[in-house]
């Protein structure tokens, strides 16, 4: 039997994590948008074992002008739609697109876990995973008391190295794993 069961929520990083990142820059557009290898079948397989997947996203590129809200509303509305179509869920999406590192949305800081927690109050951190590929990702999760779990698509290991719960290549490399529990 799995360790997790639909008490649980999964939140996950977006950039890195479900979609391929643009280096040096942001995803503007739907057609910039490239789903990491297998992402879909990984989100398919975490919809059927968690009760909840959020995505919280720090996207800066909209608080410096360089893209809309409603740019970004629109690539996570077809990110859904299209996982949906393959029997995946994303639940809900927050997105903190503030420019400053002080806010209270902007991971490490917890803002759009409280959030997620007011929106759907049977959240618990405590039955919750954080799946990222920053060291933010990882921060924000320990300030929860959540799981953490490493993608390594930017580097081997977070810093410092115990930020991370588990430590895998992508989504779909850990969601494997959780077959074998």
């Amino acid at each position: 039997m799995l360790p997790f069961d639909r008490s649980w929520t999964l939140f996950l990083d977006r950039d890195g994590v479900i979609n391929a990142e643009k280096v040096g820059s942001y995803i503007f557009t739907w057609s910039e948008f490239v789903f990491l290898p297998r992402v879909e079948e990984a989100i398919a397989m975490l919809s059927r074992i968690f009760g909840r997947l959020i995505v919280v996203t720090n996207q800066r590129g909209v608080g410096r002008g360089l893209m809309t809200e409603g740019d970004l509303e629109t690539i996570h509305e077809k990110m859904r739609t299209h996982l949906m179509s393959l029997g995946g869920r994303i639940d809900a999406i927050y997105a903190c697109t503030d420019i400053q590192e002080d806010s209270l949305c902007r991971k490490p800081n917890i803002g759009m876990a409280l959030q997620a927690q007011k929106d759907f109050p049977e959240i618990d951190f405590t039955r919750s995973i954080m799946v990222g590929n920053s060291e933010s990702d990882m921060e924000f999760g320990r300030r929860l008391g959540m799981r953490t779990v490493w993608i390594t698509t930017k580097k081997p290991t977070p810093e410092p190295a115990d930020l991370a719960d588990e430590i895998h290549p992508s989504l779909w490399a850990w969601a494997l794993t959780l077959g074998s529990r």
